[in-house]
């Protein structure tokens, strides 16, 4: 698509279009990315004005060469040094020309990244719920448009606008200085003229582009989304109904990027036509003169040449000026990307989480994510070092939400989370996140190898700590015997392994993270029995001499844990061991009981299937 066109659709909340006086505000914000190169840009504006002398000077050599060639003139010999001064000067407007773009073009592109980094980075600061609001193929879209604009706004601020300005200064005063008035009067108009009609054009066709860049990031996002859920559009044989939702976005861009050309045409008739009139009364003017005798043949010529050379580049200013404008609005998009505040900071003074042991304290903690629900109720427990907690309780609880809160992509509304009895607030979350490792319920690997996904729990460890993770999670053997070995690729979100495998990656990961904390996040719940036993082993064995928090569904897999907590509404209704919970007769003891009657069942309907049938579901 165009990439002149984009920007998030109308009908989107986060895309309503920013004030036009907001746009012009990133231009100050890209001086801090300039600075560094600050000596390069100014040699490339002195190449710049060199190049403009030149250029200016051309007109003024012609005139010589004409009026030294005029019949009536004593003639002795060809001005060989005129022509050779026309030739170095017209070399020079190219040579200097080019010397800047090759300086200015590492200035550009050092600030194309250091503000593509810039967002990168403050992405990742910003909150989990921000990333589960996002739109991430809009957003994308948006990035890739504003460091283009970059170096868009960039190129054309430094080597047209200003180029033109000195240009049109230029030409004024040579007109000034070798003809009468009028001939500045009228320049001076027709530019005024020319300037305003394609401020107020453009301005007009502002809401026309900002509509297609919304249409085009709208459809962007639609491929993207749709694309990501390949799978879920195969089971349900949706693919014509993904492409007809596709496509209704495509046509919806067509129009606006129809209208958006033809608005251009409009632009460009006028701007012609203003130049073409002004062209004609200045020949005019000059045509007076000399069959008046007043002016010669190459003050005709002078006039001509530095019309058609301050009106071919004030021509192009239109396209310029929507070019900055489009540019403006792209990098606006992507600002506000940096605008979005980070809801979760460390404090001021915050400080490294002490060594040691880890002791996790909830204590008397209330939290919801949006304000309307409560999540958790006055929650207090406490996990001691090297101690096991599981909690456990029905889907909606809160259970969750505990390692959430424990990472910190939340802050609790009221009371604290504790680590050794200091607030975690009040430590780094570079050093929180630090000594917790995870093992989630649903592994999202990288589309990379599977040592790079290894290896991603301590990017700087050595190939053999990888093999020994690889090795205590049971996976090695699994790796070997791959064509690739480690080299091979895991595919998208990890497709390319069964859930059994990816979990002990997630293992292996976690083990060559070796924290201090470990955080099993229903890390079973979605393998079958004989796979759950298998990986269950390999969790106890890693839990061993850790603090370990355990949210499970499946109470078969926490009887070992030093206490479980049974969570309902948002809070612990019951604590204990499993014998104790048993022994108690509450909703443990109900749960179990119901869990245990659903296993049986499960083995019963295994047990009378046909040979055949059973190895079939295998």
């Amino acid at each position: 698509m165009n990439p002149q066109h984009g920007t998030l659709p109308a009908a989107l909340p986060q895309a309503a279009p920013a004030p036009r006086r907001r746009e012009w505000r990133v231009v100050p914000m890209l001086l801090p990315y300039l600075w560094e190169y600050r000596w390069r840009v100014l040699f490339a504006l002195a190449c710049l004005i060199i190049a403009k002398l030149a250029n200016v000077g051309v007109p003024l050599v012609l005139k010589e060469v004409v009026d030294s060639l005029e019949p009536g003139h004593a003639v002795i010999a060809v001005p060989f040094a005129l022509f050779i001064a026309y030739g170095l000067l017209r070399l020079s407007t190219t040579l200097f020309a080019e010397l800047r773009d090759a300086v200015f073009v590492r200035v550009a592109q050092h600030a194309i990244r250091q503000l593509a980094l810039t967002v990168f980075r403050h992405l990742h600061s910003l909150s989990l719920r921000f990333h589960l609001e996002r739109q991430t193929g809009g957003m994308s879209r948006d990035i890739e448009r504003g460091t283009n604009g970059v170096s868009t706004l960039l190129t054309y601020l430094l080597f047209s606008i200003v180029p033109v300005i000195l240009e049109f200064g230029l030409v004024a005063a040579v007109l000034y200085a070798k003809f009468d008035w009028r001939f500045v009067a009228v320049t001076f108009a027709a530019v005024a003229v020319y300037l305003a009609y394609t401020f107020f054009v453009s301005e007009w066709r502002i809401g026309i582009r900002r509509r297609a860049n919304e249409l085009d990031s709208r459809a962007n996002t639609r491929a993207i989304d749709s694309l990501l859920n390949y799978e879920t559009v195969k089971y349900f044989n949706n693919e014509e109904f993904e492409a007809r939702r596709y496509d209704e976005n495509l046509k919806s861009y067509e129009h606006a990027a129809v209208k958006s050309e033809a608005s251009l045409g409009l632009l460009n008739s006028g701007q012609s036509l203003i130049i073409a009139v002004a062209v004609t009364a200045l020949m005019i003017l000059a045509g007076e003169g000399v069959a008046s005798g007043a002016l010669t043949l190459g003050d005709l010529v002078l006039v001509n040449a530095l019309l058609i050379q301050l009106y071919i580049p004030l021509n192009f200013m239109g396209m310029v000026y929507r070019e900055i404008k489009q540019s403006l609005i792209d990098m606006d998009r992507m600002f506000r990307l940096l605008e979005e505040n980070r809801e979760v900071e460390d404090r001021p003074g915050a400080r490294p989480l002490p060594p040691g042991g880890a002791v996790i304290r909830f204590e008397r903690v209330n939290f919801s994510y949006d304000g309307k629900r409560q999540i958790l109720r006055d929650l207090t427990f406490e996990v001691p070092a090297g101690g096991k907690v599981a909690v456990v309780g029905a889907s909606g609880a809160g259970k969750s939400t505990l390692a959430r809160l424990l990472y910190r992509f939340y802050d609790v509304n009221g009371g604290a989370v504790r680590i050794n009895g200091v607030d975690i607030r009040d430590v780094t979350q570079t050093s929180l996140r630090a000594a917790i490792g995870i093992v989630p319920q649903d592994t999202v690997l990288f589309n990379d190898t599977i040592y790079y996904n290894i290896q991603y729990g301590r990017p700087e460890a050595a190939r053999a700590e990888v093999i020994a993770a690889a090795q205590a999670a049971h996976i090695h053997d699994l790796i070997q015997s791959l064509p690739e070995g480690y080299e091979a690729t895991v595919g998208e979100r990890g497709l390319k392994l069964s859930g059994g495998e990816k979990q002990r990656v997630a293992i292996a990961r976690a083990i060559l993270k070796n924290p201090r904390i470990l955080i099993f996040d229903e890390a079973t719940s979605a393998l079958d029995s004989k796979s759950e036993k298998s990986i269950q082993s390999e969790l106890d064995r890693v839990a061993r001499g850790h603090t370990t928090l355990v949210i499970a569904h499946r109470l078969s897999t926490v009887m070992d844990a030093d206490q479980i907590l049974v969570m309902d509404k948002g809070g612990v209704v019951e604590r204990g061991t499993h014998r104790e919970l048993l022994e108690r007769d509450g909703l443990y003891a109900q749960m179990w009981l119901l869990q245990q009657q659903e296993e049986a069942e499960r083995e019963k309907a295994a047990a009378t299937l046909p040979p055949a049938s059973n190895a079939a579901t295998k």
